[in-house]
């Protein structure tokens, strides 16, 4: 292992955090933080359902804050910085999605399960709290709701 990959092992590595309009791939996640020093590797992806309250959702669309992209990125900074020797891959989606499509893929790899479990727990719920994105959801009966507007 060279210095430089000691010293990321040590702080932990961010890979990618970004909010984009592009589709999300947990595959590409999920390969993108494994590595021969990493025994697990621990996935979430947020995909959109098609109900939400007793209500049959058709389509989500979510907005951002221009300073999204910079917010998820400090967030995914400060999570490997107190996770040290994990690997993470986060990424948010805004814009138009359908049923099924993924809204939020995190992929966490350390070399034991709780560190990648708690690191993986930790981006998830901070990307959710912090991150200003919202979502507007439509309603298979026509109507429309804003979700994450205080």
């Amino acid at each position: 292992m060279h210095t430089s990959e000691r010293e990321e092992a040590a702080a932990g590595a961010v890979l990618a955090a970004a909010v984009s309009d592009e589709p999300l791939n947990l595959d590409a996640a999920i390969a993108a933080v494994e590595s021969d020093e990493c025994g697990a590797v621990v996935s979430f992806s947020g995909v959109i359902r098609d109900h939400d309250g007793g209500r049959q959702v058709d389509r989500l669309s979510y907005s951002s804050h221009p300073t999204a992209g910079a917010v998820i990125a400090a967030l995914a900074d400060e999570v490997a910085a107190s996770h040290p020797g994990i690997r993470l891959w986060v990424g948010h989606r805004v814009g138009d999605l359908r049923i099924g499509d993924p809204a939020l893929v995190c992929a966490v790899a350390s070399a034991h399960r709780k560190e990648a479990f708690d690191a993986c727990a930790t981006l998830v719920e901070r990307v959710k709290a912090e991150v200003p994105i919202w979502k507007e959801q439509f309603f298979t009966d026509g109507t429309i709701e804003w979700v994450g507007i205080a």
